[in-house]
């Protein structure tokens, strides 16, 4: 599959990006977001309850929440039975 990416798969792509902490600026540059879009994605994911904003002493950034595996195993699931491959990403 050649082409845009759906929002589906950039959130998939960023919740699997931040099972362990990212900073704002790690989850943009790796997803390949612009700012303003990038925190559109990342306000309307913590709003659904899947990903939480965390402090890491001085630093902050963005963990994906419980809530997010179901999203993560679901839309996997679904991709591959669509595509007869999992979605990829350069991690």
């Amino acid at each position: 599959m050649a082409g845009r990416r759906t929002p589906y798969e950039i959130y998939w792509e960023i919740l699997v990006f931040c099972k362990t902490p990212r900073s704002f600026t790690s989850i943009i540059n790796r997803c390949n977001l612009n700012s303003k879009t990038g925190q559109e994605y990342l306000d309307f994911l913590c709003h659904k309850g899947y990903l939480s904003s965390v402090q890491e002493g001085t630093q902050s950034g963005y963990l994906s929440t419980g809530s997010a595996t179901e999203y993560i195993e679901l839309f996997t699931r679904l991709y591959q039975s669509l595509f007869d491959t999992i979605p990829g990403f350069k991690l």
